[in-house]
């Protein structure tokens, strides 16, 4: 999988892509990425990337021209390719975006920056707009970072065993329920005897109870859109019972 990232300050790039899982998944050919700066195709002795808006208001916008070169250059087929300009009015990131995203061969993300970027961007260049929250950065770099971590560890090999990403939260429509390891007890906090006794099926109808607990405290909003069996809802309506006991 390609990752290409349009971007006006391409440094913010360097350490997170030259360390931990990244590193050893780019070493190893998993993911390769790719980090161009708008700046670089852009007209003009100084290179001017940004300008006012028609029609007055604050702050500068982004260019169309430099975004549409640096395509060019970048994308020479676009039909191989999936292009997506991150933005504060954009798409939900979630979940299950990251996991249509990773059945793609190349994706190329644009970063905003300035006040904006120029409509036509995102209405002629960019196949989709995402967001990674409800929330303004100063730019769409920490959001790319964000997709492409998000995306890189569904590549198979990416982190080591795939089955456990595979039961990450949201991954299953839930979260996921607590985790503990040694020591057993520490001061005065002991890990639940279930997870002790080495009983398959209590161990997993446990954490299966522990996820929905979980989801049903903190996400409730999760479990009318999570795939739940005959067994789980059992499970939720005992739940339910003893929050209103």
């Amino acid at each position: 999988m390609r990752f290409d990232i349009l971007t006006l300050f391409p440094e913010i790039f360097d350490s997170p892509f030259r360390a931990s899982l990244f590193k050893r998944a780019i070493d190893r050919g998993l993911i390769e990425i790719g980090v161009h700066n708008i700046r670089d195709y852009a007209a003009g002795k100084h290179r001017v990337t940004d300008d006012v808006p028609f029609g007055g208001g604050g702050g500068m916008i982004l260019k169309v021209e430099p975004v549409d070169r640096a395509l060019q250059a970048v994308v020479p087929d676009r039909h191989s390719s999936l292009v997506i300009l991150l933005s504060p009015q954009g798409e939900p990131f979630t979940q299950a975006a990251a996991e249509e995203l990773s059945l793609s061969s190349h994706i190329v993300l644009i970063c905003g920056h300035y006040e904006g970027v120029d409509e036509r961007v995102g209405r002629h260049l960019a196949d989709r707009e995402l967001s990674i929250g409800d929330y303004v950065l100063s730019g769409g770099e920490f959001a790319a970072l964000v997709v492409v971590d998000a995306v890189s560890r569904l590549v198979r090999g990416f982190a080591g065993n795939h089955e456990t990403i595979l039961n990450d939260s949201h991954s299953t429509g839930l979260l996921e329920g607590p985790h503990y390891t040694r020591p057993r007890r520490y001061q005065d906090w002991k890990v639940p005897e279930v997870l002790l006794s080495g009983h398959e099926k209590n161990i997993r109808l446990w954490r299966r109870r522990e996820s929905l607990k979980r989801t049903l405290e903190r996400r409730p909003d999760l479990l009318t859109r999570a795939d739940l069996t005959e067994e789980d809802q059992i499970m939720l309506g005992a739940l339910r019972d003893e929050s209103e006991g």
